[in-house]
């Protein structure tokens, strides 16, 4: 059985849950993305066009710098990256993660959380970030209170063969 892994960046702790709940269902190892310098409240606030937050979700490339790179990516078969959605999307960090290892050849499963969006082209979006032999799932919305077994159901039936 390959090695899976459930790396995440959570803002308001919401996708931090639903990360561990994963990894536990998923029997994966647990990776946190964080930023370099954290969010703050103010930061994430969608409704102010100069928040942090706004600013980079506008611009395409931007790259907000991790804290570290010690996700040794290169150990697992599968990964699953969980963010909020951020204006329809995945937060600039995540590129920043994608792009700062190999994942050629490997399977990267995108989860999301949000208020009120819908996972939409997010998984899409992110196949950018990742070498060409990547596989980008479609990925899936997990709001709410996810149980073990319903995430345990979610990934058998993904079909990596894990």
């Amino acid at each position: 059985m390959g090695k899976k892994l459930v790396a995440f960046f959570s803002a308001s702790g919401v996708t931090r849950k639903v990360a561990e709940a994963l990894a536990e269902a998923a029997g994966a190892d647990l990776y946190e993305i964080k930023p370099q310098v954290p969010y703050t409240k103010a930061d994430v606030d969608w409704q102010d066009d100069k928040s942090r937050s706004s600013i980079e979700m506008r611009d395409k490339s931007s790259r907000p710098a991790i804290a570290d790179k010690n996700a040794n990516v290169g150990a697992y078969d599968a990964v699953f990256v969980g963010f909020p959605i951020w204006w329809y999307v995945a937060p600039t960090i995540v590129n920043t993660f994608l792009e700062s290892y190999d994942f050629a050849g490997k399977t990267i499963v995108p989860f999301a959380t949000s208020g009120s969006s819908g996972i939409g082209e997010t998984a899409a979006a992110l196949k950018g970030s990742v070498d060409a032999t990547a596989t980008v799932a479609a990925g899936k919305m997990l709001n709410g209170n996810q149980t073990k077994e319903s995430l345990a159901a979610w990934v058998g039936s993904l079909g990596l063969g894990l």
